[in-house]
């Protein structure tokens, strides 16, 4: 029986539960079982991970769930190429068998021309493994960038929290500091409304305080 937690989910769990979905989204698996793995990893139930992603983490990534099933769908394709090429090479393979064997017949096939063949299918071998590896090079690149992608906008988000607890505590500054100017103007309307003029002996107007 797995292990139900209630507490509130941090910002790393937040990351792993994007990664993991992310991740099987872009393999073809399902979310579900994105969930499931994500729930053994941190201790929470499959539930529990599905109501986080559609409630709060999905809005942030959704650049990133686009891409991931770009990606998908760029290895489906890649896949049937393959599949299909692999098909052509067989139906190749085929025909040179029946060359050789008419080639036989007629006696006409030369030993170069057999050795050429040879170098010409290891030379497209050496090739299509090299493009094997420079793809899980990139694939591995891509994957780091997606991981630096995930902290980077989980860092905006940060940032754009602490932004606008500064801007309300600037503006609650500044309703203090229009009141404070406010009474201060009160009370120099008050004191000079308590200020009067009075003529003294001589003639003169003197001001004296109410």
């Amino acid at each position: 029986m797995s292990t139900s937690r209630q507490d509130a989910w941090t910002q790393d769990e937040d990351l792993l539960l994007a990664e993991v979905v992310l991740r099987y989204i872009r393999d073809g698996g399902t979310q579900l079982q994105a969930f499931e793995e994500v729930g053994k990893r941190l201790s929470r139930t499959a539930a529990a991970c599905g109501f986080r992603w559609n409630s709060i983490v999905r809005k942030q990534y959704k650049s990133g769930i686009e891409l991931a099933k770009k990606q998908r769908k760029e290895q489906k394709n890649n896949a049937l190429s393959l599949v299909v090429k692999n098909n052509k090479s067989i139906e190749k393979k085929d025909v040179i068998s029946a060359v050789f064997l008419t080639a036989e017949q007629k006696e006409d096939l030369s030993f170069e021309t057999v050795i050429n063949y040879i170098k010409d299918l290891y030379d497209k071998a050496s090739k299509y493994t090299c493009e094997e590896e420079n793809t899980t090079k990139y694939a591995e690149k891509i994957k780091e960038l997606e991981k630096k992608t995930f902290y980077l906008a989980a860092e905006n988000e940060k940032l754009a929290k602490e932004l606008k607890a500064v801007e309300e505590d600037y503006r609650a500054l500044i309703e203090i500091m229009e009141r404070a100017r406010k009474m201060v103007v009160l009370q120099e309307e008050d004191h000079q409304q308590k200020v009067k003029f009075q003529m003294d002996k001589n003639g003169n107007l003197e001001r004296i305080e109410k």
